[in-house]
């Protein structure tokens, strides 16, 4: 098999091999001399050609930009806007996973931090956000604030707020100055054998629930969120009792 290095290059001639002994090499022909008429003629077909390249490269070329989408002022997308993504939904907007419809969270009881005892089943008819945290969860400290928000301005409308603590023991000597120091005025539950968050299958913190009237759990968040922000309440809005989207 021939490498491609024992080739010669494309476009360069062989060397002449020597004529045998006894033989009279023939004379190469002289070199034909070309006319005037005949370089003319090939400058004309250099010139044709260059301007067939010219063209082509034209043509090429607004092929490219016709490719391109246009956007037009006042327009989204061009010619191609009819492949668009699908426009979010809510749940999707606010970083919220939209759960199956039709399921039931486990049950809810445990004592609070004033000394009574609250249950999921009280706030049936409510639009219920299940919070679970810790005072060592550094998230849930930084989310708690926007859960006051959103409880302080829905509460009137149906809205619930019940964060379960998860500090194992559930030491009031420990969470009562973090709530203080929060300002939380939302019912605190504690979950001190975290035998609620289990059943919840809770394996990240903060983790939250929403639980719509009649105890269907619509969707989850594991990790902060601004439950403050525009998208959260836009989301809100559609389960509140009475609401439109609510079931």
């Amino acid at each position: 098999m021939r490498s491609w290095a024992s080739r010669p290059p494309k476009g360069a001639s062989t060397a002449p091999s020597e004529p045998p002994p006894g033989r009279v090499a023939r004379a190469e022909p002289a070199l034909e001399r070309r006319s005037p008429r005949r370089a003319l003629s090939l400058i004309g077909g250099r010139r044709y050609q260059s301007l067939s390249r010219a063209g082509l490269a034209v043509l090429l070329l607004g092929a490219l930009l016709w490719a391109l989408p246009l956007r037009r002022p006042g327009e989204e997308g061009g010619h191609h806007a009819q492949h668009a993504a699908p426009p979010l939904d809510p749940f999707e907007k606010a970083g919220v996973t939209e759960l199956t419809d039709g399921q039931q969270g486990p049950p809810v009881r445990l004592a609070t931090l004033d000394g009574r005892a609250a249950s999921l089943a009280d706030h049936v008819d409510k639009l219920v956000v299940v919070n679970f945290w810790a005072t060592w969860c550094e998230p849930c400290r930084l989310e708690m604030p926007t859960l006051e928000t959103v409880w302080r301005e829905y509460r009137d409308r149906g809205l619930v707020v019940l964060g379960v603590s998860v500090d194992r023991g559930a030491p009031r000597t420990l969470i009562e100055p973090w709530v203080r120091n929060q300002k939380l005025t939302f019912p605190i539950l504690l979950d001190a054998e975290l035998r609620t968050s289990r059943a919840w299958r809770v394996t990240g913190l903060p983790a939250t629930f929403l639980v719509r009237p009649g105890g269907e759990v619509a969707g989850m968040a594991v990790g902060a969120r601004e439950w403050s922000s525009e998208e959260m309440r836009a989301l809100v809005e559609t389960m509140l009792p009475g609401a439109h989207g609510s079931h």
